[in-house]
């Protein structure tokens, strides 16, 4: 498949708006149970602010990858089939959530900001589910099609979340740090266990359909010798990258360094928001190779121009 950059950002940005609001909900909870409210104010706001406008800056990409963005609205009317659709619900309900859970902690209302903090955290992990299952329903897509792929964004959110609260908690809470540096840490573990096995499981993958299988001729040299047209068409634009296996391999080499083990180190020696602009790069490039990897079906017919 083409990566669209509109929904490379959509994703990476949004999975990190996500992650950084459970992590704040979370230490949140934490302070709960031990029945203290030790979270600085001015860091509370900084991650709410940071969330929304994270998730703000995602849903502001998706319009690009819209035909006709005036008619972005029609997109939820679909819900009760369409994973798409649930996702378009689901988003602006998590913004909606989270500023009114930012809200109530800035009024001191605790208690009710927990409660606000609950709905925004079950929307949260339900808009990951949406967004990760718009391609892990798509059978005929093999390399996305498994439960791996809604893990992958939920770690990977979770991983990049961590690790933007770090580098928060350093600046407005400095006792936060420390155990946000070691749950990022933990999360950057399971989040590159989570990648590696989806690059094992998809290189183990073989098309179910051929040349033979696709036109039902059974002969055994079959060659595609044009496409029914002068030149290059929305299927050949939309449905293959046209990069080299050499480029994609580097890209895969690149997000493995950049999501997973530079920003470990970097943490490792307390450098989090170097952490994090290394991370937001690799993250970009582990999801343009997310995409790029699902080899759509119709290349058969489309292999080559004339």
């Amino acid at each position: 498949m083409r990566p669209a950059w509109s929904v490379v950002l959509l994703t990476t940005l949004l999975g990190a708006g996500q992650g950084l609001f459970l992590a704040l909900y979370g230490a949140d909870l934490y302070d709960a149970a031990r029945g203290r409210a030790s979270l600085a104010p001015l860091f509370v706001a900084a991650a709410v602010a940071g969330s929304l406008a994270l998730a703000g800056a995602g849903l502001a990409a998706s319009f690009f990858h819209l035909g006709r963005p005036e008619r972005a609205w029609r997109s939820a009317a679909m819900w009760r089939t369409s994973w798409l659709a649930r996702e378009v619900i689901a988003l602006p309900l998590f913004m909606a959530l989270v500023a009114v859970y930012g809200a109530l902690h800035w009024l001191g209302l605790l208690q009710a900001a927990l409660a606000a903090g609950a709905l925004a955290a079950a929307a949260c992990l339900a808009l990951f589910v949406c967004t990760g299952m718009i391609y892990a329903c798509l059978k005929f897509l093999q390399e996305w099609h498994s439960p791996l792929t809604v893990l992958n964004f939920i770690l990977l959110g979770g991983a990049s979340g961590l690790t933007a609260a770090t580098a928060l908690a350093g600046g407005f809470d400095r006792a936060l740090e420390p155990g946000y540096r070691l749950a990022a840490l933990i999360a950057l573990a399971l989040a590159a266990l989570s990648r590696a096995a989806t690059l094992l499981r998809n290189a183990r993958l073989r098309p179910r359909s051929n040349l033979q299988t696709a036109i039902g001729v059974k002969h055994p040299q079959i060659a595609q010798k044009a496409q029914g047209a002068m030149g290059g068409s929305f299927n050949t634009r939309e449905f293959f990258h046209g990069a080299t296996i050499a480029r994609l391999t580097r890209v895969k080499w690149f997000f493995a360094g950049a999501a997973f083990a530079a920003p470990a180190a970097l943490l490792a020696l307390e450098l989090p928001s170097a952490a994090l602009a290394v991370q937001f790069a690799g993250l970009l490039a582990e999801r343009w190779s997310f995409f790029a990897e699902a080899r759509h079906p119709q290349n058969l017919y489309y292999q080559a121009i004339s």
